[in-house]
């Protein structure tokens, strides 16, 4: 969510952003709470649609074949873990990005994570035909399998937690529907301006989420690798079915051919998460990499 649950609810964002780095989020995956019936009498509450659809994306692709990215992931002021993005040759007709994540020693004594999810995105468009996820958390294994009906708008999510039956939601999206691990490349290809509107529905947790926000301005920001001048990117996800639930997503990409997605910051169950990048590899490129002393200013 991450790839697993864990990719962050930065992501979840404006990548899902969410997404990104989805840490697992017990709260997106609870059952309802006890008091449904009261909240059965209340009037329903639905969350507004998009006002346009995403706009035309930039061309050419900021990523190929062969980028690496990797991410430094804390949470509750904490380094939680690591994460990779990686984008694979295309196959079938779609290109795969897939996103790999791990807690380390320290946070795995409050929830021990381990996975990747891979979405299959339209070349050229990048929306997703598919979306999986593998992981292992806290010894047990989370399998997801996600449709996506471009035409028909829908989504439809194929699960199963360990030894339990196998379960399945069906969903449908509004303008666009994206994935939490294809989203922030998306994201990379829109052409950023001040106060331009962001708006898509975005898998996550197994739930859809709206995801409403702008780009707030252009920054100067101190990174592990260095300065960039960078679009900042802020934005609220809205789980469609229970509006309640909302997480705040603040999302950094850099304003050169690269488009390179700097940062995400979010909020699930345990506190704040922040990713950060902290290594690139780009084919043709010399790598780059933090010495890891520098901090995140902006």
């Amino acid at each position: 969510m991450s790839p697993m649950r864990t990719l962050l609810a930065a992501v979840l964002s404006l990548s899902t952003a969410s997404a990104w780095a989805q840490l697992p989020d017990t709260e997106a995956d609870a059952p309802e709470p006890a008091k449904a019936e009261q909240e059965k009498a209340e009037a329903p509450v639905t969350v507004a649609p998009c006002a346009s659809a995403l706009p035309a994306l930039r061309t050419p692709l900021a990523f190929m074949p062969g980028e690496v990215l990797e991410f430094d992931l804390d949470a509750m002021g904490a380094q939680a873990g690591t994460m990779t993005m990686r984008v694979h040759k295309p196959k079938d007709g779609h290109l795969p990005i897939q996103v790999e994540a791990q807690t380390n020693t320290f946070f795995s004594k409050v929830r021990r994570v381990r996975g990747s999810a891979t979405a299959y995105l339209h070349p050229r468009t990048l929306r997703p035909r598919r979306y999986v996820e593998d992981t292992m958390e806290n010894e047990q294994r989370r399998k997801v399998e996600v449709a996506f009906g471009q035409k028909e708008r829908t989504v439809k999510v194929d699960y199963q937690f360990g030894q339990r039956p196998k379960g399945q939601f069906n969903y449908t999206f509004d303008k666009d529907g994206l994935d939490v691990a294809g989203a922030i490349y998306l994201m990379r290809q829109l052409p950023l301006k001040d106060d331009l509107p962001v708006c898509f529905d975005v898998y996550g947790v197994r739930r859809m989420w709206r995801m409403q926000g702008s780009v707030v301005k252009r920054e100067q920001v101190t990174t592990p690798l260095g300065q960039f001048n960078a679009w900042h990117l802020k934005g609220v996800a809205v789980r469609l079915d229970r509006p309640k639930q909302q997480r705040e997503v603040h999302v950094w990409i850099s304003d050169d051919a690269r488009r390179l997605p700097l940062a995400a910051v979010g909020t699930i169950d345990l506190g704040a998460v922040r990713a950060t990048l902290t290594a690139v590899s780009r084919p043709g490129e010399k790598p780059q990499k933090s010495e890891g002393e520098e901090t995140m200013k902006w």
